[in-house]
């Protein structure tokens, strides 16, 4: 399984910026091996975000996004205390969900 994700999310009046950085190689399929063979694809293809259980971010992604993605975005409605959790999935079916709390 990949390494935990960083999730940092800070309270600013009734909004919260999460930020995260998810540890994966995102292979997009292209690339070749030493020996010229094709590296498989392995990828990310789906994130999703919640706030105390509620979904508020649901992403779609593709071979073109980099290695170890980093994304942020606003989270209206959050205050310190509140649980923040991220999922991924990617195309061999792995997955991967860590919390962090607003501070």
């Amino acid at each position: 399984m990949a390494d935990p994700m960083r999730i940092r999310a800070q309270a600013a009046g009734d909004k919260a910026t999460v930020r995260v950085l998810m540890s994966h190689e995102m292979e997009s399929g292209q690339r070749k091996d030493s020996s010229g063979k094709l590296v498989p694809a392995h990828f990310i293809n789906e994130v999703s975000a919640t706030l105390n259980g509620k979904v508020v971010l649901t992403a779609e992604w593709g071979p073109s996004v980099s290695k170890n993605p980093f994304m942020q975005f606003v989270v209206k409605g959050a205050k310190a205390g509140d649980k923040i959790s991220v999922s991924w999935k990617d195309n061999k079916g792995e997955s991967r969900t860590d919390e962090a709390t607003v501070s």
